[in-house]
């Protein structure tokens, strides 16, 4: 038993001192004449659905909730938006070249037809992120209008 509660004071230790290692939640500063909703004149309806659905990980517009104050929590968090804005960061739309745009475009039809966006882990704690199929059929619609017209 003794060697047992060792074990359960070094495990609490070592939870607690993780908490001490930093993660970075900074936000950088979006500007309208680079974000995709503003530079794309998004309608209302698809700008709330990307706000609701895509926003926390792909811009720099992350609303991070209180679980991401805790390590390890925090670490996947973190790592999770950071690879989703190497993907596609709405924030700095106007960034990317006419090719990487389309590209971009087209995969986020994919991943939404195929409901692998948003992640289902992330629609766990963020039911407002879990599309019903007409919210898909309007994103993907938006999406596909503007590969059509070559409007991106």
């Amino acid at each position: 038993m003794k060697k047992f509660a060792k074990i359960i004071f070094w495990i609490a230790i070592g939870i607690i001192v993780i908490q001490f290692i930093p993660v970075n939640r900074d936000n950088l500063p979006v500007k309208k004449s680079e974000n995709f909703i503003d530079v794309q004149k998004t309608p209302e309806k698809v700008s709330a659905i990307l706000k609701n659905a895509c926003y926390d990980c792909h811009s720099n517009e992350t609303k991070y909730p209180s679980y991401a104050y805790i390590a390890p929590f925090s670490w996947s968090l973190k790592s999770h938006v950071n690879e989703g804005r190497e993907h596609l960061n709405f924030s700095v739309w106007t960034a990317y070249n006419k090719d990487l745009k389309k590209g971009m475009i087209e995969k986020s039809i994919q991943t939404v037809e195929n409901k692998v966006m948003p992640m289902p882990a992330y629609i766990i704690y963020h039911k407002e992120a879990n599309l019903s199929d007409a919210e898909r059929t309007l994103l993907n619609n938006y999406f596909k209008s503007l590969l059509k017209e070559g409007n991106y």
